[in-house]
């Protein structure tokens, strides 16, 4: 059995990868904090909401005529990922805020460690399936 070829596998792979560019992005925006009219760049990030558009909705059946019909409606989208605007910048047009770009850092670090923690336990749960044991 490939685990590779599991939906959650994929998923789990694909943002880790995202997390792992994100990382090079932000590393490359504090390598440049003193490069003059250096502006920094971020990642798009990566919506759950897109991975559940891809998926077919599950249609709810009526067993008995007694049981109501349900309707299921979509939630108006929000948009969490506001662009803010650059606050700071120094004489020489460079607008790198080290202390954002660090706790940006560290946040991507921690998803990181989050995805591979969620990654080994869910190999641990399939071996344990499996009757392989941990």
């Amino acid at each position: 059995m490939d685990v590779f070829q599991l939906k959650l596998f994929q998923r789990m792979s694909e943002r880790m990868g995202w997390l792992g560019a994100r990382q090079g992005v932000l590393a490359q925006n504090i390598a440049n904090a003193d490069t003059p009219d250096y502006v920094p760049h971020d990642m798009k990030a990566l919506k759950f909401v897109d991975h559940l558009n891809e998926v077919t909705p599950v249609v709810q059946a009526r067993t008995d005529s007694m049981h109501m019909s349900g309707t299921t409606t979509r939630a108006a989208s929000i948009d969490d990922q506001k662009t803010k605007k650059q606050y700071e910048t120094a004489p020489v047009g460079n607008s790198v805020v080290l202390e954002e770009q660090m706790t940006k850092l560290a946040d991507a670090q921690h998803s990181y460690q989050l995805m591979t923690n969620l990654y080994r336990k869910h190999v641990e749960m399939l071996k344990m399936a499996l009757g392989r044991g941990v």
